[in-house]
């Protein structure tokens, strides 16, 4: 391989501030609805899926965090693709993971929005004007540039730890083993199906490989932020996971909103308020990651050909990547817009981020195999991970259809910009 990355300088994040970054990306929305969504598919046997996803995310937050220490570039996923298989494969994973954010970040402003309009009232309208809130808010922390947008990030993931954690804790006294029985009520068979829908809980491992080079030493801070990170994560959607089953019950299933059921359980009264507050800080964390390492990744598309020319400011570490962020803000608006038109809701925007996710995981870690050295523990971890992706790709079926779609348009982009060029 001849490709290489140039020594960027050094960047401002602390691994503190990485962590913080891991942890809104990954934890995100999931803890909102998943745990009722699960246990509703697979009961009190929803548990085993989420520990299968937690340990599933060892090996997987390895082997990106290494990729971001040896290969510290803002185009993350795109970058290693390119090292490894060529230009080609680094836009098709650039497309898949620049365009599924605004499919994804309406998607989960809409679940932060429902949470404030059951506190609020209002229905539809507060959700959306909510979740539109949300798209602008996040915009402006990060056009505030990467000092801001690290530290803010570090006190919501210490705000949104702290709740979880007070919520559980309060909870679990009226927690009753009568709840995990039947521990299977829909068949050991529905394991499968509640893990394929808590995918969308623990997307997010190689978001803050496009930030890699805002660390100011990526080869010692993102190991130690992932680390952290998986840790905080992993022991968070536990707790939540087996709260919400334990202490609700059957009752649990489908339950629009299980953390504020459980915050009413330990608190008393009504705790709406609280759990709206809750639901917009989890959001807000989830957005501004994934807006932070997209913006970062349309500026290195630009650079790199597979976008416009005109996207480029902002790749260089250290520099505020406006315009690839206006981009990403406009079309998350417009989806969202889109989403109330057709009164179809937050679902097709999750299904379509879904199948982003899973291509991506798939070309980035066999990117991995391929870079990282023979015989190294992160190798190891790559192989292991490709396995569990594979089957992840399986049970993906129809939704891999977008990435596709994607793929077949950063192709055509690619043929057409070189055309033009030669022209």
């Amino acid at each position: 391989m001849t490709d290489t990355i140039a020594p960027a300088p050094a960047g401002r994040l602390t691994a503190g501030q990485g962590a913080a970054m891991y942890v809104g990306a990954v934890l995100g929305t999931g803890v909102i609805a998943l745990p009722a969504l699960a246990a509703e598919v697979a009961g009190p046997a929803s548990l085993l899926a989420w520990v299968a996803l937690v340990v599933l995310s060892v090996p997987l937050a390895g082997v990106f965090a290494a990729l971001g220490a040896r290969y510290p570039d803002a185009g993350g996923v795109s970058t290693y693709a390119r090292l490894a298989f060529g230009p080609r494969a680094a836009a098709v994973v650039g497309w898949c993971f620049y365009f599924l954010v605004p499919a994804g970040a309406p998607a989960a402003a809409l679940f932060g929005g429902a949470y404030v309009s059951a506190a609020l009232g209002g229905g539809t309208t507060t959700t959306l004007v909510t979740a539109a809130g949300l798209i602008v808010a996040v915009t402006a922390a990060n056009a505030a540039g990467m000092r801001v947008t690290g530290r803010l990030q570090l006190a919501l993931a210490g705000l949104l730890v702290a709740l979880l954690l007070v919520a559980v804790a309060l909870s679990l006294p009226h927690a009753r083993a009568a709840n995990l029985h039947p521990f299977a009520p829909h068949g050991w068979g529905a394991v499968g199906p509640a893990a394929a829908l808590l995918v969308w809980s623990f997307a997010g491992w190689e978001a803050i490989t496009h930030l890699a080079a805002e660390f100011r030493r990526p080869a010692r801070d993102l190991p130690r932020a992932t680390a952290v990170a998986v840790v905080v994560v992993g022991v968070l959607y536990l707790a939540v996971a087996f709260a919400v089953v334990a202490v609700l019950g059957p009752g649990a299933a489908g339950t629009p909103a299980p953390l504020g059921e459980l915050m009413a359980r330990g608190l008393g009264g009504n705790a709406r308020l609280l759990a709206a507050g809750a639901a917009l800080l989890l959001t807000f964390g989830t957005m501004n990651a994934y807006f932070a390492g997209a913006a970062k990744l349309g500026a290195a598309l630009g650079r790199d050909g597979a976008l416009p020319a005109w996207l480029t400011r902002g790749s260089v570490a250290g520099e505020v990547p406006r315009r690839s962020l206006s981009v990403v803000c406009g079309l998350s608006l417009l989806s969202l817009l889109a989403a109330a038109a057709t009164g179809t809701g937050p679902r097709p925007l999750v299904l379509l981020t879904t199948g982003s996710f899973v291509a991506i995981y798939a070309i980035g870690v066999a990117a991995a195999v391929r870079l990282l050295p023979r015989g190294s523990a992160a190798r190891l971890a790559a192989l292991a991970s490709l396995a569990a992706v594979v089957l992840l790709l399986v049970m993906s079926g129809p939704y891999l259809l977008w990435p596709v779609l994607l793929a077949g348009a950063a192709l055509l982009y690619l043929r057409l910009n070189r055309a033009g060029t030669a022209r």
